[in-house]
């Protein structure tokens, strides 16, 4: 991240007359956090700008914001600004490309420079604490904060950091956390929407916490689309519970794979070890200790699992 692309992105955010907001397929709390909590800000900044966010709808985040209808018209000497997307593969909407510039804010590790301009940080805990981040180094200050972008912004800090337990935490993550939650809103009752879960998928965590494998310090679990079936629940949904075994004394890493039909999504968690760089061998990527995968069997997951085992004890 640079002065010259942050000044060429505030040109570009002052001429455009229509900025349509993109982010990844399968999105967390950051990714619509950001990409919602962004809309919000431009919308303020910007009032007679048509601002516009696309992307599927998940259920279980809806309370986050809701998704525009964009039509192809719409991208038409259009600015298009894909947010928390390391590379192009994952972006939400293939219609991306059809603006007339496209710009990349994210904190990933930079798999893939496909904006025009590329604003990466990867410093920062999460792509919302970036845009808060902007917000200062475009001078505002808070003057464009309300307490819309705020929470839509705290949420995505909050998804990313683990409710502040990870080490992507860092002073200056707790001293935006802090001004955003000067707003007034209900952040308790926003986490708790966060964590809520049905009770299927309350029965379906118990499945997975009595079939987990655990071997060299590894755990690994394979969702098959029967498991899915059975429990009545998405693959998207099933995913939520990544985390269910990471308590587990002893534990380093972990892959929670699920078989999505056409393809196995496979998450991997690691605790110390970098994991991106095994995730970008299996057409995935992410952060050193947060990545996912995708392989298109069961000999080609075992395969990750092994190697992950490998790259636990260097």
């Amino acid at each position: 991240m640079t002065k010259n692309s942050i000044k060429l992105l505030q040109n570009w955010l002052n001429n455009y007359d229509t900025i349509i907001l993109h982010r990844h397929v399968r999105p967390d709390p950051d990714a619509l956090g950001s990409q919602l909590g962004f809309k919000a800000l431009l919308q303020k900044m910007y009032p007679n700008k048509k601002i516009l966010a696309t992307g599927e709808t998940v259920d279980n985040l809806a309370f986050i914001g809701s998704m525009d209808e964009v039509q192809d018209s719409d991208y038409q000497n259009a600015l298009v600004i894909v947010l928390d997307t390391a590379n192009a593969a994952r972006i939400d909407d293939a219609r991306y490309h059809l603006g007339d510039k496209l710009v990349k804010i994210d904190h990933h590790p930079p798999v893939e420079n496909y904006g025009d301009i590329n604003i990466v940080d990867t410093t920062v805990s999460s792509t919302s604490e970036l845009i808060a981040e902007l917000l200062m180094q475009f001078g505002f200050g808070q003057d464009y904060l309300n307490t819309e972008i705020a929470e839509r912004l705290y949420i995505g800090i909050v998804g990313d950091t683990g409710r502040f337990l990870f080490n992507n935490t860092s002073p200056r993550t707790m001293e935006i956390a802090g001004m955003l939650l000067s707003y007034d809103f209900d952040h308790t009752k926003m986490l708790n929407q966060m964590s809520q879960r049905t009770l299927e998928s309350m029965h379906f965590q118990g499945y997975v916490l009595q079939h987990f494998s655990y071997e060299d310090h590894v755990g690994f679990i394979f969702i098959t689309e029967d498991i899915l079936q059975q429990f009545k629940i998405s693959a998207n949904d099933a995913s939520l519970f990544v985390n269910s075994i990471s308590d587990v004394a002893g534990i380093e890493a972990w892959v929670f794979a699920v078989d999505e039909g056409n393809q196995i999504r496979a998450r991997i968690r690691s605790k110390r070890a970098p994991i991106n760089t095994l995730a970008a061998r299996y057409n995935g990527g992410g952060h050193p200790m947060a990545s996912g995968a995708t392989v298109y069997s069961k000999e080609e997951l075992e395969q990750l699992i092994s190697e992950l085992k490998s790259t636990v004890k260097e």
